[in-house]
């Protein structure tokens, strides 16, 4: 993915933009999952039939006149969500169910949390709940996409549901029952942003969801600028249930790499999923650092003392980290992913001293969205 346009599109929504008309039916970058092919626009309708419209393709490319941030939302509004479906929000929805925890955090992070009704299962196994809303812990499950409880869903009678792509059928019958429901499918940066403005149209909370684009935008120059002149270390990354398998320059652990200061050594690889790989390919890679995921299954003692790896550089030099998980996972695209480039771009760049700030900015980040200082944790 390039950055550019990723600032592009953060730029488009921290201004709020209203558009009159965008080129570009390009497929995107990729992420942790294929992207749907519908186009990625959003449109609102306001009740004087006049219209809001935004769009923001899967380039990145905009054309736009700018609006008030702080404009409410007029209702009812008609949106496209990421499957491409016309959902209609008659009025501002009081009561939401999410069934899928990146929606849950993005609702956290847009001070939805309070409207919450239900949420997805496990909600427990997420930290971050329950340091800036423990309150959702207690709601009722509907469950996981693979097995989504529509009657205990449609029970909660919500004003709005937010379902994750491969739940877009059960979007369908809740529609038949009178309950809108948008499906949203943040699988990577654009996509994720795509889907914090569909889910700020809905709930009228543009302004929110413009300062934390705001913020991400921030961190992505600065990065950039400290960042331009390093020499980039080459980095694997290895995935959470095997440390054979890898993400290629397809998917958004690869852009956090970049984004970081990094390269990645299996950016030529094009799955859109993590991507199996060898011993053999490793060594042959020779990486200087070895990053495991957030959720790895083994620890960075595993991957030290694992006899297929001597004579790997990051081994033999001790660089062998893993990404810290203790709120959320920061190589997921999550509302806070950039943070695990900013993270990271300290631990591959450690002459530059910058591990202070970096903490400084982690902690306004969960300050500002969430509630709680990251290093208390």
């Amino acid at each position: 993915m390039k950055m550019k346009k990723i600032t592009a599109l953060l730029l488009a929504l921290a201004m709020s933009l209203s558009l009159a008309a965008c080129g570009g039916d390009s497929a995107p970058a990729g992420g942790s999952t294929p992207a749907p092919t519908e186009p990625a626009a959003q449109t609102s309708e306001s009740a004087d039939g006049s219209g809001q419209t935004v769009i923001l393709d899967r380039n990145g490319d905009v054309c736009a006149e700018t609006e008030d941030a702080d404009a409410p939302t007029e209702y009812p509004v008609t949106l496209t969500d990421q499957a491409g479906r016309e959902v209609t929000i008659e009025a501002k929805p009081e009561t939401l169910v999410s069934g899928y925890y990146i929606s849950t955090s993005l609702c956290i992070a847009l001070g939805l949390q309070d409207q919450l009704v239900g949420i997805e299962a496990k909600a427990d196994t997420r930290p971050i709940y329950a340091r800036s809303a423990p309150g959702l812990l207690e709601l009722p499950s509907v469950g996981t996409a693979k097995e989504f409880d529509l009657e205990g869903c449609a029970a909660l009678a919500p004003d709005l549901v937010i379902l994750p792509l491969k739940l877009q059928d059960a979007a369908g019958s809740l529609a038949e029952l009178g309950i809108p429901a948008l499906v949203v499918n943040p699988e990577d940066q654009t996509l994720l942003e795509e889907a914090m403005t569909l889910v700020a149209a809905a709930t009228d909370t543009r302004a929110r969801a413009a300062q934390l684009a705001d913020f991400t935008v921030k961190q992505q120059n600065r990065l950039t600028e400290l960042l331009a002149d390093v020499e980039r270390p080459n980095v694997y990354l290895a995935g959470n249930s095997d440390f054979l398998s890898t993400a290629g320059g397809a998917m958004y652990q690869s852009s956090m790499i970049e984004m970081a200061g990094g390269r990645n050594v299996a950016q030529e690889i094009t799955d859109t999923y993590w991507a199996s790989v060898s011993y053999e390919q490793i060594l042959t890679w020779n990486p200087d650092y070895i990053v495991l995921a957030s959720d790895a299954d083994y620890t960075v003692e595993d991957v030290m003392t694992d006899p297929n790896l001597a004579g790997c550089k990051a081994v033999e030099n001790g660089n062998v980290l893993q990404i810290p998980g203790d709120a959320e996972a920061w190589d997921s695209p999550v509302p806070g992913g950039i943070l695990g480039s900013v993270w990271l771009s300290g631990a591959l760049h450690p002459d530059l001293g910058i591990d202070g700030e970096n903490m400084q900015i982690i902690n306004e980040f969960y300050e500002t969205f969430y509630g709680f200082t990251y290093q208390e944790i």
